[in-house]
């Protein structure tokens, strides 16, 4: 495949904007009835966790991850420590968009002066991994460093193991299907070669053994929330079910419910490595709030280096 690898980032942003206007509703006839099918940026619903954000606005997952960007391109590569620094500046009193339990919890810890290697929450979520498509793209020609420094960002907030060894396992999944393999191919190389074992095992056979059913009975068996032992069957899911029609399966995430924030970030980095930012509707990149930004620092970070 011959696309630019930045749609890495695109996409996976794309698909947080496109979560935001259903993110956390789990009861699905309320997506149908009050907002009906999502294939268009909405803004949140009065009542939603995010209600501060609107049409084109990242949820504080999406926020976290033009942070992760703009960190980069400060730095050159990627800084624990600018990270945590601008982490913490971000959800500082002024931030206006919702901060989660892990949040809240790495936030304490950090006020109470804990290392940073043991600053993160004991948070099982997906979303600690969620935010790495930064650091997949930048890293896509030295995968050491990729998985290195996936893990290590997913820890300063989650230090739960299997949710670290998730980001691990998406990123090795990406960066294959960078190098030309298909993602359904992907996702069962890096499963035979890194994660053969439980749980990751059974998560990645059940995700592709799934890939025939609708997606909201694939998601509701599965589980619609955060927690990585329901979400990461549904990211595999999705990627397998909707490898070649990716915009299909970023509106059809949302339509499943949960947290379709976390799973979209993650399968639309897959989905921006296979098939480039022209595979999703166009809107869902020019109409992000964030794209003057997204471009400047892509622009300051450069070319990937080549190890």
């Amino acid at each position: 495949m011959n696309f630019q690898h930045d749609a890495v980032v695109w996409v996976s942003l794309a698909a947080d904007a496109l979560a935001l206007g259903a993110h956390w509703i789990y009861d699905t006839r309320q997506i149908d009835q009050q907002i009906g099918r999502v294939d268009t940026l909405r803004a949140p619903l009065s009542t939603s966790f995010h209600k501060t954000k609107g049409r084109g606005d990242l949820t504080h997952y999406g926020d976290q991850t033009i942070l992760l960007l703009k960190s980069l391109s400060e730095s050159g590569g990627f800084a624990l420590e600018n990270f945590a620094r601008m982490w913490q500046e971000l959800f500082a009193a002024g931030y206006s968009g919702y901060r989660d339990h892990a949040t809240k919890e790495t936030l304490k810890h950090f006020e109470t002066g804990s290392p940073l290697a043991e600053v993160g929450s004991i948070s099982s979520d997906l979303a600690g991994a969620s935010r790495m498509a930064p650091l997949v793209y930048f890293y896509q020609n030295d995968m050491d460093a990729m998985v290195a420094s996936v893990r290590q960002q997913t820890a300063m907030t989650h230090r739960n193991p299997d949710v670290i060894d998730s980001a691990s396992y998406f990123s090795q999944v990406t960066a294959a299907v960078m190098q030309g393999q298909t993602p359904i191919d992907a996702l069962q190389d890096v499963a035979q070669r890194s994660f053969d074992r439980p749980p990751f095992a059974r998560w990645v056979a059940d995700g592709l053994g799934s890939r025939a059913l609708d997606t909201r009975d694939a998601i509701k068996q599965f589980g619609q929330a955060c927690d990585v032992s329901a979400a990461f069957s549904g990211v595999v899911h999705l990627i397998a079910r909707y490898q070649e029609n990716p915009r299909e399966g970023l509106i059809e995430n949302v339509m499943a419910g949960g947290d379709s924030a976390a799973r979209g970030l993650i399968a639309g980095m897959v989905f921006g490595a296979f098939s480039g930012k022209g595979a999703i509707a166009e809107e869902w990149v020019s109409d992000l709030n964030c794209a003057g930004a997204i471009v400047r620092y892509l622009d300051a970070l450069g070319h990937p280096p080549v190890d």
